[in-house]
């Protein structure tokens, strides 16, 4: 069985390993343009672990909803777990140092069917919990590589700009699939993620965190310009919202 990735627009991912295990990434289901996110929620009756990459609404998104209902254990940084325990009611049992970790780190988590390195954006990381208090404290941004056994592994990059020390990246990890960012505005846009896929050099790369708002400009097509200006042979694969999609 290979392992499956369904995009619900925006930077939410759900992954699904070769042996049933059930990864949630920034899971903001309910964001403007995922159609079918009341049905999605109440079918997602078993989710092992949600990943958060910082602490703004667009990225926890329905992730203390869900962890509440499923018992999904949180990964995140030390401070963003902890501003997501105490400002939005994560539970705190599932919020624990075994899924809990810092930049460099890297977790075994379900028997070993998944590892999960922290990994720094360039961004911000702020909890609200609603639009009148102010944002608190989330740490600092930043992403993931998750290894699969028995499948690929994945680089998300959370929200960020180009940086020179994601070429650090693959140095440690051979990268299979970069979730990368394009929208810009508030992240880098399609000509510096281009450069970011130059300095990771994965095998396939599929963008996200773009057209969800109006203000969030880059698109697929510009970006596989300037994949294409830079001669790279990384594969590019644009997903549909809501799709899901195999990995191998």
């Amino acid at each position: 069985m290979d392992t499956q990735l369904t995009w619900y627009g925006q930077s939410a991912f759900k992954i699904v390993t070769p042996n049933g295990k059930v990864l949630l990434v920034d899971p903001w289901l309910t964001n403007p343009v995922f159609e079918n996110a009341k049905d999605e929620l109440a079918a997602l009756n078993r989710v092992d672990l949600i990943l958060v990459t910082h602490g703004h609404s667009d990225h926890v998104g329905n992730a203390v909803e869900i962890g509440k209902r499923t018992r999904a254990k949180l990964v995140a940084t030390f401070d963003l777990a902890d501003a997501i325990v105490k400002h939005l009611g994560y539970p705190a049992e599932l919020a624990q140092a075994d899924t809990i970790g810092h930049f460099g780190g890297e977790l075994t988590l379900l028997d070993g069917d998944v590892k999960v390195l922290f990994v720094r954006a360039h961004h911000g990381s702020g909890v609200s919990a609603d639009e009148q208090s102010g944002a608190r404290h989330g740490g600092a941004p930043g992403g993931f590589v998750i290894t699969i056994r028995g499948g690929p592994a994945i680089y998300h990059t959370g929200d960020t700009d180009l940086f020179s020390d994601m070429a650090l990246v693959s140095r440690f990890h051979k990268i299979d699939v970069m979730l990368v960012c394009i929208g810009d505005h508030y992240t880098m846009g399609p000509a510096r993620a281009a450069e970011a896929v130059r300095l990771v050099n994965p095998r396939e790369v599929i963008p996200m965190h773009y057209g969800t708002f109006p203000l969030l400009t880059g698109t697929p097509e510009a970006f596989e310009r300037e994949l294409k200006q830079r001669k790279l042979e990384t594969q590019l694969r644009v997903m549909k919202i809501g799709e899901t999609i195999a990995l191998l």
